[in-house]
């Protein structure tokens, strides 16, 4: 690049802030426009009597993924964010009085399975961890850390591995999978539950999916303020590298000049860009949301179907019954209602239930923050007695297994809300939904048929989650700024803020304390 490149970043959800992040880092002068008042997008808190209590994400996996993010801009993870693993990965709890409590330690969670529910079923867990294990290890790399995934390569390297074909079971769904996988239904529910993870229902997302139970496996670990500290510390960082923020700005129209994106236009006025990188919910630029110059960046079967939605309950509260982990389970009794109701678009009257107990090892009778969540249909055609008919469900259901909460203030947030709050995402929390084997190849990748703009995030291709979004982010930013230097006439020599000399990937800037 002779000069700075103006690029100009719609949403600062995880994978917006990353990549502002890293572009801010690599020398462009990077604005993020953001609709809410704060970072974080999914990744947001509500107002309790105990503090500020997470309202989205609250699992996070995959730690290297973040490790690495921090590296590439020449600084430690452990320096800016605390990390905590988990020992005890979840605790589950099933109608019939079952209790199981998942570790960090696969063989403590197998000791506790064999308790629980016998010696074979430890066995069908171990088989069922080497297949998972598997999977992820051949599928990270040409899947998930690769920019924009060859399908043809992909099978390649399955038919090469012989057991990996039988390992994904491809014309099974997850449901089938773990249905003989496990001869306990009830761990062939708490596995099948993974599907969730990602959007999908168990009885129509690909076996493959079981790979989600090893990045788990992997560790587990909490945030230190919540998981709203990881989204306001990226955005500390890409201030300090120089990046602008601003907050209650939705972004109106992304526009085109010369046949390439030009800019965005806001309330407040239009904001020139050699490049855009849209980290919304790409069904938002195909339904022209954002004008006419983006409806081309996406096709329709690159976001839909939808992903499943949900009902979250916010609050802070007093618990009593029942122990709780940082992450516990409450199963339904029969999860094929469960799903054929969500199927239908309606509220099932009995559902799973997991709670992040944010408090968890409080003292007793201490006020707790807390977060419920209950899946639902991606339809916006809740009620307002919807949302009092499932906070009624909710506590109903718990206070059957003996979990009771004292009164107090709880925010619900349903599929209509989240469709206010994210346009063009129908409600619907993970983007695409991960029915059909190659639905992880549908998705769009970073570069979009329009020239100059650019996806991250839970929408766009590795797909939903954190980890996930965040290195959607790395992919964008690889594209970007190879295009960028694709396109210059000379090498840049210097850049503004003291950036010491590199190419714009190597470049290393350090943060200003």
């Amino acid at each position: 690049m002779e000069t700075p490149a103006d690029i100009v970043i719609v949403g600062a959800g995880i994978g917006g802030l990353a990549a502002a992040v890293r572009l801010a880092n690599a020398g462009c002068i990077v604005t993020v426009v953001e609709a809410l008042a704060t970072p974080g997008g999914k990744m947001r808190t509500l107002p309790t009597q105990a503090g500020p209590v997470d309202a989205g994400p609250t699992v996070l996996t995959m730690k290297p993924v973040f490790d690495d993010l921090f590296a590439d801009v020449g600084l430690r993870l452990e320096d800016h964010v605390t990390l905590r693993p988990l020992d005890t990965l979840a605790r589950h709890y099933w109608p019939d009085g079952t209790t199981l409590d998942l570790m960090a330690d696969a063989e403590d969670s197998a000791a506790r399975i064999a308790e629980a529910f016998g010696p074979a079923s430890a066995d069908d867990f171990r088989h069922f961890g080497a297949r998972a294990a598997r999977l992820f290890a051949a599928f990270d790399g040409p899947m998930m850390q690769a920019a924009d995934p060859s399908q043809t390569a992909l099978a390649l390297g399955v038919l090469s591995q012989p057991r990996l074909l039988a390992d994904m079971a491809p014309h099974r769904t997850l449901a089938g999978l773990v249905q003989t996988a496990f001869r306990d239904p009830r761990l062939a529910q708490l596995f099948a539950r993974y599907a969730t993870y990602v959007g999908g229902m168990p009885g129509a997302s690909p076996a493959l999916l079981s790979l989600i139970w090893e990045a788990e496996a992997r560790g587990v670990w909490t945030v230190d303020g919540g998981m709203h500290a990881l989204a306001t510390t990226l955005a500390d960082l890409a201030r300090g590298f120089g990046a602008t923020f601003l907050y209650d700005t939705p972004v109106r129209r992304i526009v085109k000049q010369g046949g390439r994106v030009s800019g965005v236009v806001t309330d407040r006025a239009t904001l020139p860009a050699r490049m855009v990188l849209f980290n919304g919910d790409p069904k938002a630029l195909l339904d022209g949301l954002l004008g006419d110059a983006p409806k081309a960046a996406v096709t329709t079967g690159s976001v839909t179907p939808r992903s499943l939605s949900a009902h979250v309950a916010s609050f802070a509260a007093v618990p009593e019954g029942v122990p709780l982990s940082h992450h516990t389970v409450f199963f339904a009794a029969d999860p094929q209602a469960e799903f054929d109701a969500i199927a239908r678009g309606a509220v099932p009257t009995d559902a799973t239930l997991y709670i992040c107990a944010q408090d968890h090892d409080a003292a007793p009778g201490a006020l707790q923050r807390f977060e419920i969540i209950r899946n639902a249909a991606p339809v916006t055609r809740g009620r307002k007695d919807e949302e009092f008919s499932c906070q009624t469900l909710m506590f109903d259901a718990l206070r059957r297994f003996g979990l009771t909460f004292s009164p107090g203030p709880v925010t619900v947030t349903g599929p209509a809300d989240f469709a206010r709050l994210f346009p063009g995402s129908d409600g619907s929390l993970y983007g695409r939904s991960p029915q059909g084997l190659t639905a992880a190849l549908k998705r769009p990748t970073a570069r979009t048929a329009v020239p100059g703009l650019y996806l991250c995030g839970g929408g766009a291709h590795p797909g939903a989650g954190v980890p996930m979004a965040t290195l959607s982010a790395r992919h964008a930013v690889g594209a970007m700024l190879s295009d960028l230097s694709s396109t210059s006439t000379s090498h840049r020599t210097a850049m503004p803020g003291g950036m010491s000399t590199g190419s714009a990937t190597t470049g290393k800037r350090p943060f200003p304390s």
